[in-house]
């Protein structure tokens, strides 16, 4: 099983604030993502990675200079305005080889080595897998003006992470399924699901956190100076 990862790194990090993509901030002097490709680079099943980037993004190359990993860094690719786009755009831009897609986000930066293996075991037997973790507190489903709708059973409630895996030919006929409502997916599984492809969810990681705050990246730089060695 050889896997190719769509890199998407083009986001903007409105919600993160300050004037440099989150993507591009550091943690011991090192951008988010290339602590990524690094954590990537410890799954050896990992032949490529396709980055997906902002129009103008010239930061991504300035990373990689000196750098080397055990994977093929293709030419990036532009982004779109929202994250299935982009994704879309990652997947148009792989030669028709590429049998196994992972989509990971850059703002993902630490995902194990354990979780890696998880989730590509899992697609690898199925067809496509996502990484999740259970949800520990109770969820409430409400209408617009906060007024309780349903409170979900717990019990069968994952919260999904990336990279999120499977046959590259069921996401090219999941995007042209979707093509007209892809502005409603917010992650790469759910157009996989609306177009019918069953999807199962591996053993996720609480550390496999998505950078989105200031307070995300305080919580980062505890995680890797007392964790990573």
């Amino acid at each position: 099983m050889q896997v190719t990862v769509l890199f998407l790194a083009a986001g903007s990090g409105r919600r993160f604030g300050g004037g440099i993509p989150k993507q591009y901030q550091c943690v011991n002097h090192v951008p988010l993502v290339l602590i990524a490709l690094n954590s990537l680079a410890k799954e050896s099943r990992i032949s490529a990675v396709q980055p997906v980037l902002t129009a103008g993004d010239e930061k991504f190359a300035t990373c990689l200079e000196k750098q080397s990993f055990p994977f093929d860094i293709l030419p990036p690719v532009t982004g779109g305005e929202e994250r299935a786009i982009s994704m879309a755009n990652g997947i148009a831009a792989l030669s028709g080889d590429v049998e196994w897609v992972a989509v990971q986000d850059a703002a993902r930066p630490v995902p194990s080595p354990e979780l890696l293996a998880s989730v590509l075991d899992a697609a690898g037997q199925h067809g496509a897998a996502v990484p999740g973790v259970p949800v520990h507190d109770t969820i409430k489903c409400v209408d617009q003006e906060g007024r309780v709708l349903q409170t979900l059973d717990r019990r069968v409630l994952r919260a999904v992470q990336t990279p999120q895996v499977a046959r590259r030919e069921w996401f090219v006929e999941a995007i042209e399924s979707e093509r007209d409502c892809m502005h409603l997916h917010t992650d790469d599984a759910s157009m996989l699901e609306a177009a019918g492809f069953p999807v199962f969810v591996s053993r996720g990681d609480v550390n496999n956190r998505k950078i989105t705050t200031q307070e995300d990246m305080m919580w980062l730089q505890h995680y890797m100076g007392t964790e990573i060695k």
